[in-house]
Formats: C-alpha cells, sequence, structure tokens
C-alpha cells in the first residue's frame, strides 16, 4: 500500500476532533469541579462564621502595666487565630490601654 503525503483522510481528521473533544472535555469537567469545591468550602466557612461569633475578652478596669502587656499579647493571638476582626481588635485594644 502506498504511503500517503499531504493533508490526513477523513478518519484520521474525525480522530484528531474525538481527540481534541474529549481532552476539551475532559479540562472543563475538572475546572468545573475545582470552582464547585472552592464555593462549598467558602459557603461551609460562611455558615461557621455566622453560627459562632466570638465573645468579648473580659478586661479588668485598671490593669497594671504587666497585665496590660499580656492583655494585649492574648488580643494579638486572638486576631492572629482570626477570632476577632480588625475592628474588634482596635476597639480592644483601645479599651485597655485607656483603662
Amino acid at each position: 500500500m502506498p504511503q500517503r503525503f499531504g493533508r490526513p483522510g477523513l478518519l484520521g481528521t474525525i480522530a484528531r476532533t474525538a481527540v481534541i473533544s474529549g481532552t476539551a472535555s475532559a479540562v472543563s469537567n475538572r475546572v468545573n469541579r475545582g470552582m464547585a469545591e472552592r464555593d462549598m468550602h467558602r459557603q461551609m466557612d460562611a455558615q461557621a462564621q455566622q453560627q459562632a461569633p466570638p465573645a468579648p475578652m473580659p478586661v479588668a478596669p485598671q490593669a497594671p502595666a504587666t497585665d496590660r502587656v499580656s492583655q494585649l499579647t492574648a488580643l494579638a493571638d486572638l486576631k492572629a487565630q482570626g477570632l476577632l476582626t480588625d475592628e474588634e481588635f482596635a476597639a480592644e485594644k483601645a479599651r485597655v490601654l485607656n483603662s
């Protein structure tokens, strides 16, 4: 059988189209799955934040200087853990420093 040169025949074109289509479908499905997982995790995080708001940290009035440092350290730890927002941290810090 003589070897063909030039453009592919009908079967070659069909095979190439099937491979391209299958690859595109697989990539599209993987992207959609990743987006769905990310959305699910975001919803779970949002629900967890709505259900358990952090309790305000009790602070003793007229605390000595060493106690203030320990309170500020505890506040910074809570903020680093994500239990306090920036606004809550600023309010508690001001309250500790002004007492």
